[in-house]
C-alpha cells in the first residue's frame, strides 16, 4: 500500500467525534442564519474573511482596516477555531461549503445574513 493510498483514513489525525459533541462543526441553532449554526460575523471579521478568501496578505489587511499585523492573526486565528479550520485555506473551504461564501462570484463575499446586526448609534 502507498502512502497516498485511500483506505477510508482520509483524516487520521482527526479522530473520531468526542462524546457529547455533535461531528458537525458548529452546534445546530435555528435561529441562526443559514440553519447549522454558523454565528454572525461582525464587519470587520467579514472584512477579513473575505480578504482571506481573496488571498490578501495579513499586512495589506493591517494595512487596509488600520489594525495591527498580529490584530488581524488574531481574528483570523478566532475565526479558525470556530470554524475549526486548521489553515487559512481549510477556513475558506469551511466557510465556503457551510454558505458563508457566496457562489460563482469574484470577489467572494459573506452573505447579508451572515453579517451581525449593527448597533444602534446613539446621539447625545
Amino acid at each position: 500500500m502507498t502512502p497516498l493510498s485511500t483506505s477510508g483514513d482520509a483524516h487520521p489525525a482527526q479522530g473520531p467525534p468526542r462524546p457529547g459533541r455533535a461531528a458537525d462543526p458548529c452546534p445546530a441553532d435555528e435561529d441562526r442564519p443559514g440553519g447549522v449554526g454558523v454565528r454572525r460575523l461582525t464587519a470587520l471579521d467579514v472584512r477579513i474573511l473575505e480578504g482571506v478568501a481573496v488571498g490578501v496578505s495579513t499586512v495589506r489587511l493591517a494595512a487596509s482596516l488600520y489594525l495591527s499585523r498580529q490584530g488581524v492573526e488574531y481574528r483570523i486565528g478566532l475565526m479558525l477555531r470556530h470554524f475549526q479550520a486548521a489553515n487559512r485555506a481549510a477556513l475558506v473551504s469551511r466557510a465556503h461549503s457551510l454558505g458563508v461564501l457566496s457562489v460563482g462570484a469574484w470577489p467572494p463575499r459573506v452573505l447579508p445574513e451572515f453579517l451581525e446586526p449593527q448597533e444602534v448609534e446613539r446621539g447625545g
